[in-house]
């Protein structure tokens, strides 16, 4: 009797092998003559060398289709363990053109309203993209969603995600810790998007690894960014300086795409926004898309946009 040891990396294996090993049950049903011993993230198979070939070639395809999907039910496993092998039918349930990534426990993330949709459409036909609005929008879930799509469709090979270090009123000299946990709660938002999409095992190798890195822009000073699909968010709040710096950072086969809302400068007074200029300057440019999301594209609170169009009104007298 053969014995083999397949382990399961960047998967959680509580999550993959589902309530009481539920995964190995149906697994056990479609594989009789092989034993199954699951400890941890291992799994020990003992049986003939030609029915462990075909029990590791499905069980290959499930991961395939957990990774893809984040989420394993009992109806997909038998259709994987029946199917001819052919990718069309593993990926039947996820068949919808809209969705850019199956999140964690399945949510389907996509595009919400028609300047998202936009968004997607522009990034498709573009290296480079502008998305330009207001808070609530979904530009930069959006723009996140984007970068993870490309990744896990291996267009890219990483995920750089920044933003200016502006202090929108605070000072954050005074927070405690290192440098590192002075700005993690910083780029929250940017963590809090990831999570949504990207299981947290995974997720947490991939930042240990460098796939994903998330830095304030004044770490792009000096680098190439190849292979990239790259995000500046809170653009209104670099400088000229920074924003020139940035976008002559891309790389070859490199995406782009800048977030920010012209209403929520944090500068110093008499200081331009890098984001107004560049929109002007680099407006005609082929290759360079633009996106003006508003007040309708909202998808916080009801109240948020009221809030918006409320202090557009008294901003504007």
């Amino acid at each position: 009797m053969n014995e083999r040891i397949i382990e399961l990396t960047e998967i959680n294996p509580n999550d993959f092998f589902g309530a009481q090993n539920s995964t190995i049950s149906q697994l056990r049903t479609y594989f009789p003559k092989i034993k199954i011993v699951a400890r941890g993230n291992k799994l020990k198979i003992y049986g003939e060398a030609e029915i462990l070939d075909e029990f590791e070639k499905r069980l290959n395809m499930l991961i395939k289709y957990f990774n893809r999907y984040n989420r394993l039910d009992e109806n997909s496993i038998e259709r994987i363990l029946t199917s001819t092998g052919k990718e069309e039918e593993i990926r039947k349930s996820g068949n919808n053109n809209d969705v850019l990534v199956h999140g964690v426990s399945g949510k389907l993330i996509k595009p919400e309203t028609e300047n998202q949709r936009k968004m997607v459409s522009l990034m498709s036909k573009n290296d480079m993209l502008f998305a330009v609005g207001p808070a609530g929008t979904g530009k930069t879930y959006t723009a996140v969603a984007l970068a993870v799509k490309a990744l896990k469709e291996k267009e890219v090979r990483r995920i750089i995600l920044t933003r200016p270090a502006v202090e929108s009123g605070e000072n954050l000299g005074f927070l405690p810790g290192d440098l590192k946990e002075k700005l993690d709660p910083y780029m929250q938002p940017l963590y809090d998007a990831l999570r949504d999409m990207i299981p947290h095992e995974k997720l947490q190798a991939y930042l240990e690894n460098g796939t994903i890195q998330i830095a304030p822009l004044a770490f792009m000073r000096g680098r190439t960014l190849d292979n990239a699909f790259v995000i500046l968010d809170e653009a209104q709040n670099t400088t000229h300086a920074q924003m020139k710096m940035f976008l002559t950072r891309m790389g070859r086969h490199a995406k782009f795409i800048i977030t920010g809302d012209p209403g929520q400068i944090d500068l110093p007074r008499k200081q331009v926004s890098g984001l107004k200029e560049s929109l002007l300057a680099l407006k005609d440019i082929e290759g360079i898309g633009q996106v003006y999301l508003d007040d309708k594209d909202v998808i916080r609170h009801r109240l948020v946009r009221k809030i918006i169009s409320a202090y557009k009104s008294i901003e504007t007298e």
